[in-house]
Parts: C-alpha cells; sequence; structure tokens
C-alpha cells in the first residue's frame, strides 16, 4: 500500500466556510437537468418519483384489465361498462422511491494533498447530493473516522426536495478530518475510531429500501477494503467506489520530493525513514498502479463500479462527463 504522506509538513488547504464554497450557482443551474441512474428499476418502500414497470396506484394511465373481486371500484372505468357491460379497472403506471447513499470517509487520511482529498470530496458529495435533491430521491448522507467528530459514524438522513440544499451544505461543513492532536494522542484515538469495515456493515444492516450508494475514499486502509466492499456488494444498492487520490499521491516526482524524509502516518502515528531515490519513486508508481487495478478487478467481480478520481481534475468535467460515460448520471 502507499504511504499516507510524503513530508512531516501538513498541505495547505483553505476549508470551505459556506454552503457558496461548495458549490455555486453556475454548476447547480447545469445539474438541474442531470439525474442519477441505476441499473435496475428499484422498488422502494415508499412511493416516490422513480418511474417503475410495475403498475400500481399514480397519475399516468397505463393500461386496462378485468375487474376480480377485491379490487377497489374507484378506479372502474365506467365508460367501458356502459358499453361493454363488463367491468375493467384502470391501470396506472407506479413510481417508486430511489434511495441515494453518499458515504464520506473523513478519516485523517483524506485531509492531504493539493488540491485537499477531503475538500474535493466534500463539493464532490453536495454536488451529487444535490442532484438526488432536485430530482426528488431520498438523499442519505453518512460519515466515518473523524478523529475530530470521536471518530464515529454521523448521519443526515432522508432527505428529499431542493429546500434541503442548505441542511445538506451546513452539515457536510461541518466534518473535520484535522483534530490538533500530538502523536501520542493519535495513537489513542486510532483505536476508538469506526474502522472502514465497520463503517459499512452498519450502513448495510440499516438499509432502508434500494437505490444508489456512492462510497467516496482514498481507500487507503492499512486493514484492507475488502471485508466492507463485501457488506454492501449485492445488498440492493447500485455501488460506486469513488477512489480519490491527490496529484501528490499519483505521481511524487511531480511535486520534487527527494532526499531523506521521515515519514507519518496521519492516522495512527507510525513512522518510517526513508531515501526518495528514482528507483523509490518507480517502484511506488508500479505499486500504486497495482493497488488501484487489484481494487478496480474486485470491484468488478461484485458488481461494483469502481472510479480513479484525481482530487485536482475539475468538477464540471467529472460530473457532466466522465459519471455519465461510467453510467452513474444522465
Amino acid at each position: 500500500m502507499p504511504p499516507t504522506t510524503f513530508s512531516n509538513k501538513p498541505p495547505i488547504y483553505k476549508r470551505p466556510e459556506r454552503v457558496d464554497d461548495l458549490i455555486d450557482g453556475k454548476l447547480m443551474a447545469r445539474l438541474d437537468q442531470i439525474d442519477v441512474v441505476s441499473r435496475k428499476i428499484f422498488a422502494g418502500k415508499v412511493q416516490g418519483e422513480r418511474r417503475s414497470k410495475r403498475r400500481g396506484i399514480s397519475v399516468e394511465f397505463a393500461d386496462f384489465r378485468q375487474y376480480v373481486h377485491g379490487d377497489d371500484l374507484r378506479f372502474v372505468d365506467w365508460n367501458i361498462y356502459g358499453r361493454l357491460d363488463r367491468l375493467f379497472l384502470k391501470v396506472f403506471l407506479e413510481e417508486e422511491d430511489l434511495s441515494m447513499v453518499i458515504v464520506l470517509d473523513a478519516s485523517a487520511s483524506m485531509r492531504w494533498g493539493n488540491p485537499d482529498k477531503f475538500v474535493f470530496a466534500q463539493k464532490l458529495a453536495m454536488a451529487l447530493g444535490y442532484i438526488g435533491l432536485c430530482n426528488h430521491n431520498r438523499v442519505s448522507l453518512v460519515s466515518f473516522g473523524s478523529p475530530a467528530n470521536g471518530g464515529g459514524l454521523q448521519r443526515l438522513s432522508n432527505l428529499r426536495g431542493r429546500r434541503r440544499t442548505g441542511e445538506m451544505g451546513q452539515w457536510l461543513l461541518r466534518l473535520d478530518p484535522t483534530p490538533d492532536l500530538r502523536l501520542e494522542e493519535k495513537k489513542a484515538s486510532a483505536t476508538s475510531a469506526v474502522t472502514f469495515d465497520d463503517a459499512m456493515r452498519t450502513i448495510a444492516l440499516s438499509r432502508q429500501g434500494r437505490g444508489v450508494m456512492l462510497i467516496l475514499s482514498d481507500f487507503l486502509y492499512k486493514q484492507g477494503y475488502e471485508k466492507g466492499l463485501r457488506y454492501v456488494a449485492g445488498g440492493g444498492y447500485d455501488t460506486f467506489a469513488l477512489q480519490i487520490l491527490s496529484p501528490e499521491e499519483i505521481d511524487p516526482a511531480a511535486n520534487n520530493v527527494s532526499g531523506d524524509l521521515k515519514l507519518v502516518d496521519v492516522e495512527d502515528a507510525d513512522q518510517s525513514e526513508v531515501t526518495i531515490t528514482p528507483a523509490l519513486l518507480k517502484s511506488y508508481r508500479e505499486r500504486l498502479n497495482a493497488y488501484c487495478g487489484q481494487m478496480r478487478d474486485f470491484c468488478v467481480r461484485r458488481g461494483i463500479t469502481h472510479v480513479l478520481v484525481d482530487s485536482a481534475v475539475d468538477m464540471d468535467e467529472l460530473i457532466l462527463d466522465y459519471l455519465r460515460k461510467r453510467g452513474l448520471l444522465r
């Protein structure tokens, strides 16, 4: 696995302070015409805004069928009865609820890079959540691993409608993966934080309805990502694993990294001294490519869509072009 950081100096980032810092009016206008796509038509627990192939009670006529004992007489077509002296029921297309769950990794490793991975993830979560709200999907957000918030799960559940945009934005702004702790305090807090595996298991067990799950993380976990993703694979969601890496993690040579360094893991304070050489950088890139490739193959075998995202990519391009091509949006 690639190291979490490349120096003992913290990265420079500008923390968003307002909802407008997460999403501007220009991008919102472009997102108004986009919708989330599921590879299936899901049956939710309540009637919603998602068109279903099932027939039920709605406002859009689909067909007629013959009346059978016990049917609701309110839906009898009395005009047909007057002509044919037989009872027929009007059948309508049923609209179903689509659940959209956005899972945000708020562990300390996400506070890294230029552009900062966590700020990028906040903006991406805001944009995707806004798309869901505009289309009257049931949007829920979950974060985990934030040492500043005790490392536990934090939830914002069952939002619907554009009017909830501000509430969603304020919730995202309160997330903070950067506590000011000494190394010994980091070691203590690392043992109490909710792990990726724990978070995925809890989310899978608390699932309501069916829909789309979006996991925003760097997926750089010492315990691995496999067990956690198995919990949510095939559990009623179309799952998208959006692996966010910074330019420095993708290619540290481009950041002019050289010399003798002490690497400090920002999550558990483990330390390692290394000498940066061209051979070491080449080996790192090979291991990173292998790690991401193995994760992609793991996801493909389990019906999960893996998307590798550079935190320097333009948000408009990512959402309006790339995620459309990957089948998440239309």
